[in-house]
């Protein structure tokens, strides 16, 4: 068959211009680039769509015909239902080299910015704290995927990409090969899940120890159970239910808030009286993760991971506190904090180091550095002064997007 590219209609034109007539492990790759793919069983590049530095970058996986259509017609489905998970830009088929050699399929996705391989992150300078968020965050990916009927099969932390979230990290699927659909997970496909997930990131981590590379100290077996252990406390929160106190007028507001602070949605919910306790059973039915992140886009429309989102919405809650009484509208306070606060301290990014850090993360961290110089002065230091702190003394030494940037 001749060379055959079904993808999203947009982004065919950028595909098409890559050298399908050369098999993957021969494409020329940036440095920078390659640090960020990771490991797979399969050959995978990371290229750009053009030669100009900002033009987008795909990751481009050999596989077989069946393979790869199914997991593109996977991740569609998952980028539909909004989960944490790369976008599938397209699949190659009749690819042939200049001898006429048949060449294996391949499948092309979109780059997620500002994300590491859980190698680069752990190989890195790492706290115990940067590997209970991570724990955290893969467990949390697992529950958010479970919610959608979605059972991976193959959950690692080689098939995930890490991106900074305020001050822990936000989870991605990158890889849906092994996936399926189903109306609703039994509890045993969901155990299959948690036994497989189990066993990967032990055995990943323990990679990691033998290449003496690993964070000092940190048992792989413990850091895999932390997984676990923190799966069934999402899962426990999210799904099973909990007796109140009936005397008590606002327990169920406190609990609403409780998965708020989780970051889910009780889009419905059950409450009744159980007669045999004599205590209300709080029995969320219906909960969507992104509670904040929707919150922070329909005020101001920023788009940013749910913690970030969380720390965002604490400083403009700040802010409307300040503003005299009577205050106007929520939607214009917010407004007035997005050209008044968040906007000039983004702003502050000189060009030469703009793209080193997304926004929303940059502006936490600014938060974070104005606390660190505010207890070492012994007063407040402000937000633009610790801004201008934090751009001359960390930004840059910061590469989150994963491109070399000429300071």
């Amino acid at each position: 068959m001749p060379l055959q590219i079904t993808g999203l209609g947009e982004e065919i034109a950028a595909v098409a211009t890559l050298p399908w007539d050369k098999p993957l492990e021969e494409w020329p790759e940036d440095p920078s680039l390659a640090e960020k793919r990771g490991i797979s069983r399969h050959v995978v590049r990371l290229v750009r769509a053009s030669e100009e530095p900002d033009s987008e970058i795909y990751a481009v996986k050999e596989t077989v015909s069946e393979f790869a259509n199914r997991e593109y017609r996977l991740l569609r489905e998952l980028s539909h239902l909004g989960a944490p998970s790369v976008d599938p830009i397209a699949v190659i088929e009749g690819r042939t080299d200049s001898a006429g050699e048949e060449l294996p399929c391949a499948l092309a996705t979109r780059f997620l910015p500002y994300s590491s391989p859980y190698r680069v992150l752990l190989s890195g300078d790492v706290t115990a704290h940067d590997v209970m968020t991570m724990a955290n965050a893969l467990a949390l990916l697992l529950v958010r995927l479970h919610l959608l009927g979605f059972w991976w099969g193959d959950c690692s932390l080689s098939n995930t990409l890490f991106r900074r979230d305020a001050e822990g990290f936000a989870a991605y699927l990158v890889d849906a090969e092994t996936g399926e659909f189903q109306k609703t997970l039994s509890d045993g496909q969901r155990e299959h899940d948690l036994e497989i997930v189990h066993f990967n990131v032990a055995a990943e981590l323990e990679d990691l120890a033998i290449s003496g590379v690993l964070y000092p100290g940190m048992d792989p077996i413990r850091a895999s159970d932390g997984v676990i252990r923190r799966y069934r406390r999402l899962w426990s929160a999210l799904k099973e239910p909990k007796l109140l106190d009936p005397t008590d007028r606002h327990a169920v507001e406190r609990a609403m808030r409780e998965l708020h602070d989780l970051g889910f949605a009780v889009e419905e919910v059950s409450v009744s009286l159980d007669g045999d306790n004599q205590a209300l059973q709080f029995q969320p039915k219906l909960v969507s993760a992104g509670y904040h992140q929707q919150r922070l886009r329909e005020l101001v429309g920023l788009e940013t991971e749910e913690l970030q989102a969380k720390r965002l919405l604490a400083s403009f809650d700040r802010y409307r506190g300040r503003e005299a009484k009577p205050r106007g509208p929520i939607e214009q306070s917010a407004q007035n904090w997005l050209t008044e606060v968040f906007q000039p301290i983004t702003g502050l990014v000189p060009p030469q180091l703009q793209g080193r850090i997304e926004p929303a993360q940059f502006f936490h961290e600014v938060l974070e550095h104005r606390w660190y110089l505010s207890e070492k002065a012994g007063h407040d230091v402000g937000l633009e002064p610790a801004a201008h702190s934090y751009i001359s003394e960390i930004l840059p030494f910061r590469r989150d997007s994963g491109v070399e940037i000429k300071a």
